[in-house]
């Protein structure tokens, strides 16, 4: 899948990203809006990841879907 997608479906996937990152409050994936920079930086505030470690596993998250 690519961001694109994600982007369009952001409503529906908000329930699978919060599986993948629980730390991820409701706020936070409203306030994202499916916004991939915003996305990120949200999970490296909630779990003190680098940044490269994080556009990894988004990029992983991504590949599953």
């Amino acid at each position: 899948m690519n961001w694109d997608r994600v982007e369009g479906n952001w409503k529906q996937l908000t329930g699978k990203l919060k599986e993948q990152w629980g730390k991820l409050t409701d706020d936070d994936l409203t306030q994202i809006n499916g916004n991939r920079e915003q996305l990120e930086g949200k999970i490296q505030a909630r779990y003190g990841y680098a940044k490269d470690q994080v556009k990894k596993d988004v990029d992983d998250w991504l590949g599953r879907m």
